[in-house]
C-alpha cells in the first residue's frame, strides 16, 4: 500500500475491522435512540439542537466517508422503520441527504483529523448542502410548499445554529477520540500514537 492511499479506499478497508463494524452499529443505534427519545436542547426563538448528528460525525471521523455513507443509509432507513411509520410513505430523498452528510463527515474529519476549522467546514457543508439545499428540495416535493417560503425560514435557522453546532461537534469529537484511544487493541493504541491529544 502506498502512503498516499485514496481516502475512499482506506475507508473501504476499515470495513474489514470488527472494531469498525461494532462501533458503527453502536453509533447507529445511539443515533436512532436519540431521535426516538426526542432528546434536544430548546433555544429561543424556536430553535432545537439534537445530538444525533454527533453519532454520524463520529462514524465519519473514525472510519471515513465510505463507512459514513453506509451508516447514513442504515440510520435513515432503520430510523424510519423504528419510529416514523406514522409520518407516511418512505421517501428516498432523505436517505440521499444522509448519504451526502456521511460523505462530508468522512471527507472533513477522517482519518481522525480534528481541528476547529475542520469541524466548522464539515458542519457548514452539511448545513448548506444537506439541510438548506437537499432537505428543502425534499420538503418542497413532499409537502407542496413553495421553496422560497421554506428557504426564508431554513437559511436563518441554519446560520444561527452553525456556531453552536460547531462547538458541540468539536468538543463531542474530542471526547469520542479520547474514548476511542482508550480502547484496548492495536487500533486504539495506533490512534493514540498518531493523534495524541
Amino acid at each position: 500500500m502506498s502512503k498516499k492511499e485514496n481516502v475512499f479506499v482506506r475507508s473501504l478497508h476499515e470495513l474489514k475491522s470488527t472494531r469498525c463494524l461494532a462501533l458503527t452499529a453502536l453509533l447507529i443505534a445511539i443515533n436512532i435512540a436519540l431521535d426516538l427519545l426526542g432528546l434536544t436542547i430548546k433555544l429561543p426563538p424556536n430553535l432545537r439542537i439534537g445530538f444525533g448528528f454527533l453519532c454520524n460525525a463520529a462514524v465519519g471521523m473514525l472510519f471515513g466517508p465510505v463507512v459514513g455513507m453506509m451508516a447514513g443509509v442504515c440510520t435513515d432507513v432503520l430510523g424510519y422503520f423504528a419510529g416514523n411509520l406514522t409520518m407516511g410513505a418512505y421517501f428516498p430523498g432523505y436517505t440521499l441527504t444522509a448519504i451526502t452528510a456521511g460523505l462530508f463527515w468522512g471527507l472533513w474529519l477522517y482519518p481522525r483529523k480534528l481541528t476547529v476549522w475542520r469541524a466548522l467546514g464539515a458542519k457548514a457543508c452539511i448545513n448548506l448542502f444537506c439541510n438548506i439545499g437537499l432537505n428543502t428540495l425534499w420538503l418542497t416535493m413532499t409537502g407542496g410548499k413553495a421553496m422560497g417560503a421554506l428557504l426564508a425560514l431554513r437559511v436563518p435557522k441554519n446560520l444561527l445554529m452553525l456556531p453552536i453546532e460547531t462547538v458541540l461537534l468539536y468538543f463531542g469529537m474530542k471526547l469520542v477520540l479520547r474514548l476511542y484511544q482508550a480502547l484496548p487493541g492495536k487500533d486504539g493504541a495506533l490512534a493514540a500514537k498518531n493523534n495524541p491529544l
